[in-house]
């Protein structure tokens, strides 16, 4: 049963080290209260962090209820979207909470979303969202895979994994259920999630007829795609790239089709026939998402499952139909990203932006990874966490994370730790090396109580203060361990750190001696 003392198991102390939620207020909307994570250091010294953690931490949440609602549902702004506010200039809640978020000027927001080169997912009805931006020029953001199975997992296994997935960080959730109770699961999750969330429909869609790719048609993914809507989800792998005469050269692959909503529209084309239904139905797909402003995700059915597929022809020949399908959705002010591979070798991922940019005309770049090689099952979270650091400073806008699972089972709450935790530290690798103002600012806070021997700042400012600080106390539990000019590894008499620290007295002393 969920409850309470579930929480606050989840949200320990040790989740940010000694870190507070405070909130900024809006300027323009003054009712805005936009969080973040604040640091009081041992020399008093403040360090403040990006938080997407929702209310969880607040005493008061009531876990059986949701969290509280931020946002206001306007009954008179249907069919106006995010992007439809910044062409007229026009500065909405979510423009102005994004870009507080950010700590970056309001018309580099509105500027970016009017191109199409950054979205606000923001769906009216997820009143429970704390709104962010995605986009090259801003934080690069990572996304968590959650979702049951026909074998495995409950509603309590799903929140309990978006739980996680927030105390480590996900910037942005998608449900990808495939069982039964899809859409109980995801009305929770959606009632519990201060991040977007995001989901594939094709799945419910198929659920509805029994996995019967027959009786699968338009009508009844319309119907999915308001249904999800109504209930809140934030954007739409839609997979409306896999064309029919794309398949032939797909099949002829190592390992063929790999995405699973890419090899349902492969298997409808042929068994029925006709080009794909969510290629043909596209105006009518973003009628309904420009009604809720839902955001389009352009999925990449035909991603390569292998490094040997890397940079095909039917690679690249969906990335540039997804290109024409992103200026029709523009068109109508639908807010849109392009998901990518998969799995590319080191030396064939520039060529992904390169072409992506180009074809796409500079939406956001969404990337599932990319596994840079095959040979480690059980450590894909480091294979493909190698190639997310690349591609993020490279310029993909959001990095969809892998777990240590991936091609062997259903991830659990550990297995989402794990995921997180290594593509936090490429996107935040990533944000350094594009020079994201205040980026190093975290690398050098922890720097700096490293070399000062400031072991309880160097726990806290830590990403996993928890690991850290176990690490630590394996062999120097005692309390003056906290205090102490040196670590196990060195010692007293090795520690270089100390050592310099005396190098700058004798430095010192000599200089004043000179004077």
């Amino acid at each position: 049963m969920l409850g309470d003392e579930l929480l606050s198991t989840i949200f320990s102390d040790d989740t940010h080290g000694n870190a507070e939620k405070i909130y900024q207020s809006g300027v323009l909307f003054k009712e805005l209260q936009i969080p973040q994570q604040k640091m009081t250091l041992s020399d008093q010294s403040t360090f403040l962090k990006y938080d997407v953690t929702g209310a969880y931490t607040q005493s008061e949440f009531n876990v059986q209820n949701g969290l509280p609602k931020v946002r206001a549902l306007n009954q008179k702004d249907y069919r106006k979207t995010q992007r439809y506010y910044a062409k007229q200039g026009e500065i909405t809640p979510e423009i102005e909470y994004a870009a507080i978020r950010e700590n970056v000027p309001l018309q580099q927001v509105i500027d970016k979303v009017t191109l199409g080169h950054a979205i606000i997912p923001a769906n009216k009805h997820h009143q429970e969202l704390e709104p962010m931006i995605i986009g090259r020029d801003f934080l690069v953001k990572v996304n968590a895979n959650i979702g049951n199975s026909p074998t495995s997992s409950s509603l309590q296994e799903e929140l309990e994994k978006l739980w996680w997935a927030l105390r480590y960080g996900a910037d942005t959730v998608m449900d990808l259920s495939t069982g039964k109770h899809i859409s109980a699961i995801r009305e929770q999750i959606l009632r519990h999630s201060p991040v977007p969330i995001g989901t594939v429909p094709v799945y419910q869609a198929l659920e509805k007829v029994d996995g019967n790719l027959g009786e699968l048609n338009w009508q009844i993914m319309r119907d999915v795609l308001i249904e999800q809507a109504e209930q809140g989800v934030d954007y739409f792998t839609i997979h409306a790239g896999v064309l029919r005469e794309f398949i032939s050269s797909a099949s002829e692959r190592l390992t063929g089709i790999v995405s699973r909503g890419g090899a349902i529209m492969a298997n409808w084309c042929l068994q029925h026939k006709q080009q794909n239904f969510l290629y043909t139905h596209f105006q009518e797909i973003c009628d309904i998402l420009q009604y809720y402003d839902v955001t389009i995700s352009l999925g990449d059915g035909l991603r390569p499952g292998s490094i040997k597929d890397a940079n095909d022809e039917a690679q690249f020949a969906e990335l540039k139909v997804l290109g024409e399908l992103t200026q029709i959705a523009w068109k109508k002010d639908v807010q849109v990203m392009i998901e990518g591979p998969g799995h590319i070798p080191l030396h064939k991922l520039a060529e992904n932006i390169e072409r992506q940019q180009t074809y796409c005309h500079g939406a956001p770049f969404y990337t599932l990874g990319p596994l840079v090689t095959d040979i480690a099952p059980g450590y894909d979270h480091i294979t493909s966490c190698i190639g997310a650091a690349i591609m993020g400073q490279l310029g993909t806008s959001v990095l969809c994370y892998v777990t240590p699972k991936e091609h062997l089972g259903l991830p659990n709450k550990e297995d989402v730790k794990q995921g997180l935790i290594a593509y936090k530290i490429a996107a935040h690798a990533a944000d350094v090396a594009k020079g994201h103002p205040g980026a190093q600012a975290w690398d050098d806070a922890l720097s700096s109580a490293r070399f000062d021997f400031r072991w309880e700042d160097q726990f806290n400012l830590s990403l996993d203060p928890a690991t850290a600080r176990s690490y630590h106390d394996e062999t120097l539990p005692q309390p003056n361990a906290k205090h102490a000019p040196f670590c196990a590894m060195c010692g007293p008499k090795f520690c270089s750190m100390r050592a310099s620290h005396a190098i700058k007295s004798s430095l010192a002393l000599s200089n004043d001696e000179c004077t």
